[in-house]
């Protein structure tokens, strides 16, 4: 029985009808979406942290730079035409867009980037870090964010790169909403938070124009927009917690695309539907706490890499959502680097540990989410690891168990994953690759730190050298140098990259997913 069907009527997408009904392919100008997502708390750009609401925010607003949807490894122009920077002055001067408009009909102007920027470091929600990690505030923005015309001039306090700066602002926290639109919703000193949180004020590719927690996400096409209006008239997001039932609307034809499928339901896909697999940013690592005596060896680190079963696992259970991937940077931006020289091998793990004199057995307690996939990676790790004497006891627990275990560095060993908060190579060279105060007193959100291990000096300097530079090859030539050396030296080892699969209707093209979800792109889905 199919569950609920969704037609074009009045030039909108209806609700879902009772079971029993007679029904319709999708419209040729809609794009239907079942998908999760009860993970959205917040929709307004200054305090959205979730992966859902990412993928919305993405699809409203835009930036003064961006990432671009025809390639989302391309930093492009946005609300910004152009812009210069002077790197002694650390400013960037923009040049606004002539003509863009926001979706209200408003033009976008240079007093809406200030206003946008004042009021995500005023409300101090949970992504505003993004943006004050340039030395701003609700106190100084006036003086860091300035506006002459038609151009903004951004200031930076801190010894970053502009390249870094140009990655803050395509951030999510840096979109651009409409002062007088936004200012007309404003409740006390909210600053419009509760209206934006249910509505949209942007210049993206489309308009919020519903939005019911927990059911449906609808957005209509702003056929004004600067870069082509979208060919989907609208995208219609239903909530749809079970995988089954996203399973049975796609092969029914009620919806075009469903996001949640496991790797079973993917593989027994029929006809009529297609999937594409979209590499993302979340790696995943085994890491080792040096609080404990027996995994400070380095010979240890280094065998290690020899007893992960890459290839059994990603062509096993991991099959099509993850990929091998040895450092710290994900594939498919600049500064990755992408070679994968360790590979399953007992007997060289333990010519390894008997050279350098490590004694085996070895008993270490392994922390693991305890759900799959990675409880699955835990026994395959454990498998591999005691045929060179190396046992692991693995301790299951909830995510929230496992992490405030690892940010309480009370683990032994650690299987967890990581992704960026922002498309730098510095927030993760930052999470991996540095860690100046080891203290148990000086709790820093890295896996360096997580995990005590005392960065060499040397290694720091270069993460502050990388994080400066101004040329950007030079830079990204540096971050592929830390990557090496974190790959070889370092008692976190890197395994894999996560990679989404997604199965919609044969008829949809087009369809962008970048390598998280702020780069989810509806703008050039097209239906055959």
């Amino acid at each position: 029985m199919k569950l609920f069907r969704t037609a074009l009527m009045a030039s909108a997408l209806a609700l879902p009808l009772a079971a029993g009904a007679a029904y319709a392919a999708t419209p040729a100008d809609a794009l239907v979406i079942a998908q999760n997502i009860d993970d959205i708390v917040a929709l307004d750009p200054a305090q959205a942290y979730e992966f859902s609401a990412g993928e919305i925010n993405a699809n409203l607003y835009d930036h003064l730079v961006q990432y671009a949807a025809e390639d989302t490894t391309v930093l492009a122009p946005g609300l910004a035409s152009e812009w210069t920077a002077d790197e002694a002055a650390k400013t960037i001067t923009f040049t606004m867009r002539e003509g863009a408009t926001f979706a209200s009909g408003n033009p976008v102007r240079a007093e809406d980037v200030l206003f946008s920027f004042k009021r995500v470091v005023t409300l101090n929600l949970t992504p505003s870090f993004i943006l004050t990690q340039l030395g701003w505030s609700a106190d100084n923005i006036d003086e860091m964010v300035t506006i002459d015309g038609n151009t903004v001039t951004i200031k930076w306090d801190g010894d970053f790169a502009s390249a870094f700066v140009l990655n803050v602002l395509a951030s999510r926290p840096a979109s651009i909403v409409d002062e007088v639109l936004v200012s007309e919703h404003v409740e006390g000193d909210d600053w419009g938070n509760a209206w934006l949180n249910t509505n949209s004020a942007g210049s993206g590719p489309f308009v919020l124009t519903d939005y019911r927690p927990a059911e449906l996400v609808r957005m209509t096409a702003n056929e004004n927009y600067f870069d082509g209006a979208p060919a989907m008239k609208q995208v219609l997001i239903r909530h749809v917690a079970e995988a089954a039932t996203q399973q049975l609307l796609l092969t029914s034809g009620d919806v075009d695309m469903a996001k949640n499928l496991t790797p079973d339901q993917i593989a027994s896909l029929g006809d009529g539907v297609k999937v594409e697999a979209f590499p993302q940013a979340a790696v995943h690592f085994l890491s080792f706490n040096q609080k404990t005596e027996s995994l400070t060896d380095p010979a240890l680190w280094e065998a290690a890499r020899y007893l992960v079963n890459y290839d059994g696992m990603t062509e096993s259970f991991l099959k099509g959502q993850m990929e091998k991937h040895q450092a710290f940077w994900p594939k498919g931006f600049p500064g990755s680097y992408d070679e994968t020289p360790y590979y399953y091998d007992v007997e060289k793990a333990k010519q390894i540990l008997a050279d350098a004199g490590v004694e085996t057995p070895i008993t270490v307690t392994l922390d693991v989410i305890n759900s799959a996939p990675f409880t699955d990676m835990a026994q395959s790790l454990q498998a591999g690891f005691a045929e060179a004497g190396i046992n692991f006891d693995i301790l299951p627990g909830t995510g929230a168990q496992v992490i405030t275990k690892y940010r309480d560095r009370t683990h032994e060993a650690m299987l967890l994953y990581w992704g960026p908060d922002f498309m730098d190579p510095h927030s993760n060279a930052k999470a991996f690759a540095y860690n100046s105060d080891n203290s148990d007193d000086n709790y820093t959100a890295t896996t360096t730190w997580r995990n005590a291990w005392a960065v060499p000096e040397e290694m720091n300097e270069e993460v502050r050298a990388a994080l400066a530079e101004s040329d950007q090859a030079t830079r990204n030539e540096m971050y592929v140098e830390l990557q090496k050396k974190v790959q070889a030296e370092s008692p976190i080892v890197i395994m894999f990259q996560a990679q989404l699969q997604i199965a919609m209707g044969e008829n949809v093209d087009g369809y962008v997913n970048g390598s998280n979800s702020d780069f989810v792109y509806y703008r050039l889905v097209t239906k055959d």
